[in-house]
């Protein structure tokens, strides 16, 4: 018979689904699939309450459960790349007169151009304040990979946000396509 879990873990799980859904938001790109992520991430959660050391990060775990969702659905769908024309940094629009947006807009641009490895890891650091152990728990990676990683993404990041298309063409970086699906 399942137990159900905590109304208190419960609770700590909701209070969890902002940070669930930026972390998906910033994996997929895509508001419904990241939706669709976290919900199914909270599910996953809250029918393995029991496996939960209650000692260890929940935000890690639920970021863990939810990174594992994202590459299955990945494998799933079969997909390596995205076409650059409908990524969805192209659709999105900066608030008029506002530098900051602007500035928001082509970090967000840069983001989605480091690889996967290394966002992630900016992501999970950076964003989510996660320790460089708990980052690492995340990953599946030792520490000194996240601390690597975390380091080279940094580096990439500054560049393309300090690169002038304008003045030099050839250090933006080349868009992704779709050449064809895994096997």
């Amino acid at each position: 018979m399942l137990r159900r879990p905590s109304a208190e873990f419960e609770a700590q799980v909701v209070a969890q689904l902002g940070a669930m859904r930026r972390f998906a938001r910033a994996l997929t790109g895509d508001a419904a699939w990241a939706d669709d992520l976290v919900q199914d991430a909270a599910e996953r959660a809250l029918s393995k309450a029991a496996s939960y050391r209650p000692e260890s990060n929940l935000r890690a775990w639920l970021l863990t459960i939810l990174r594992n969702i994202y590459i299955d659905q990945l494998r799933g769908r079969r997909e390596i790349a995205v076409d650059d024309e409908s990524a969805p940094w192209r659709t999105l629009e900066a608030p008029r007169g506002e530098v900051d947006g602007l500035v928001l807009r082509d970090l967000q641009r840069a983001l989605y151009v480091l690889p996967a490895a290394q966002r992630e890891v900016l992501l999970l650091v950076c964003v989510e304040e996660l320790s460089y152990h708990e980052a690492a728990a995340v990953l599946g990676v030792p520490a000194g990979t996240v601390m690597s990683r975390l380091s080279r993404a940094r580096e990439h990041l500054r560049a393309l946000l300090d690169a002038d298309p304008a003045q030099d063409p050839g250090r933006r970086a080349t868009p992704l396509r779709v050449v064809g699906t895994m096997r």
